[in-house]
């Protein structure tokens, strides 16, 4: 096999796929460097082996959900928005459908179909792909150009990309090497931690409720001395036998983790987030002015599951017989705040070997949006989660590493 390339690209995940199909599509003679033995590990555990693709939304609100790494991604995503993403696996015979909260799969609901799109649409447009090689060492020589050490020999390029994601899930091969390449080269790797993983927390009663998911409920990341919520987040929650699970506690464990948001110790979740606390107990004063026989309990009734009405009656130390026109003022203003901002104390998280993503990174104003190539060193381009670019659950995540990937592909 020839040893000197156009493009070596270094990882064949969603990223690395994405940016070899594009830079072969150019007629640059393109190489992949994957070290596990199989492509797009983690495309193939995504979505609980659904891969959950991309999200019903318009290029702007995909890159909106990436906070203040946002206006980096309009450029990447504007290129290649998420019905690109369809389009290009859907022309692989692989067709795909929106679930009602804008999530996008694969109608077979089988994530090694989206993986193996992919594959077969790089390959075809004449890019190589080598897995099981692992680079051991990157260096720049400038007769050679880019030099990759591996445990298959040396392979040179023009041009690389780095495309080996972050640090989370370590058992997929993300284990950080990526980072320490990067560094090497010139860039400032911004403080890393684990995002969209599961909530740890000490409370008994937490643990309790174990099995327990809720659709719709209200979650705010909170420090314990703070007079605001540092974010928020509205969607479906699940009880753990450790803490908090489902999309939105992961959504917010970046906070948790985060080496400079030290103090935030405590969630606070909205049960009934579509009521106001207004509305609320005007309900139940409605009920005590005509004298209702009806207890709370059965006031909750067909709001939430009777394990946990029962288990925030307690902490709000409200019997659970109680009737609602019996129910004192000091007893309605503790269930409130049970039901509308009761506190979760968080010990920990899951860390990354159960992190969908890694937060931190390459700092983007060291990376041209446009294009993806280094600010610091011409040639080496950038993708996927290497970069410091994190979003939420629900396709956002692969969206941003296919963007930033296919235009990388097109540059390099």
């Amino acid at each position: 096999m020839d040893t000197s390339w156009d493009v070596v690209i270094v990882g064949g995940g969603a990223a690395g796929l994405m940016a070899a199909a594009a830079a072969a599509e150019r007629g640059r003679r393109t190489l992949v460097l994957e070290k596990n033995k199989k492509l797009g590990v983690k495309i193939l555990m995504s979505g609980g082996t659904r891969c959950n693709l991309t999200h019903h939304a318009t290029p702007r609100q995909m890159a909106d959900e990436f906070r203040e790494a946002a206006r980096f991604l309009y450029k990447s995503i504007g290129q290649f928005p998420p019905q690109a993403v369809i389009d290009t696996i859907e022309a692989e015979g692989v067709f795909t459908k929106v679930e009602e909260n804008g999530k996008v799969f694969p109608i077979s609901d089988r994530a090694i179909d989206i993986r193996d799109a992919l594959v077969r649409r790089t390959e075809r447009v004449g890019a190589v792909l080598l897995s099981g090689v692992a680079v051991q060492n990157i260096t720049h020589d400038p007769a050679l150009g880019f030099r990759c050490a591996t445990s298959n020999g040396e392979y040179s390029g023009t041009s690389l990309i780095l495309c080996t994601g972050g640090k989370s899930y370590p058992g997929c091969g993300t284990t950080g090497d990526g980072y320490a390449w990067a560094e090497a080269f010139g860039h400032t790797i911004t403080p890393l931690h684990p995002a969209l993983t599961p909530l740890l927390s000490s409370d008994n009663w937490v643990h309790d409720l174990s099995g327990i998911t809720l659709p719709r409920v209200r979650v705010e990341a909170w420090g314990e001395s703070s007079s605001r919520a540092e974010a928020s987040r509205c969607g479906p929650l699940l009880f753990t036998h450790t803490g908090l699970s489902g999309p939105e506690p992961m959504n917010l464990s970046r906070f948790y983790t985060n080496p400079n948001s030290s103090e935030i110790k405590i969630m606070r979740v909205d049960f009934l987030p579509d009521i106001s606390v207004e509305e609320w107990n005007s309900s139940v004063r409605n009920n005590q002015k005509n004298r209702s026989r009806s207890s709370i309990a059965a006031r909750l009734e067909g709001e939430l599951p009777q394990r946990l009405i029962d288990c925030l009656l307690s902490l709000a130390e409200v019997p659970r017989d109680r009737r609602l026109a019996e129910l004192s003022g000091a007893e309605l203003k503790r269930l409130t705040h049970v039901l509308k901002s009761c506190p979760v104390h968080i010990s920990g998280t899951k860390g990354y070997d159960k992190a969908e993503v890694t937060a931190g990174g390459i700092a983007l104003a060291e990376v041209n949006p446009s294009t993806m190539e280094s600010r610091c060193f011409p040639g080496l381009f950038l993708a996927g989660e290497i970069l410091n670019v994190d979003g939420p659950i629900g396709g956002f995540n692969f969206q941003a590493a296919f963007s930033t990937g296919t235009l990388a592909g097109k540059n390099a």
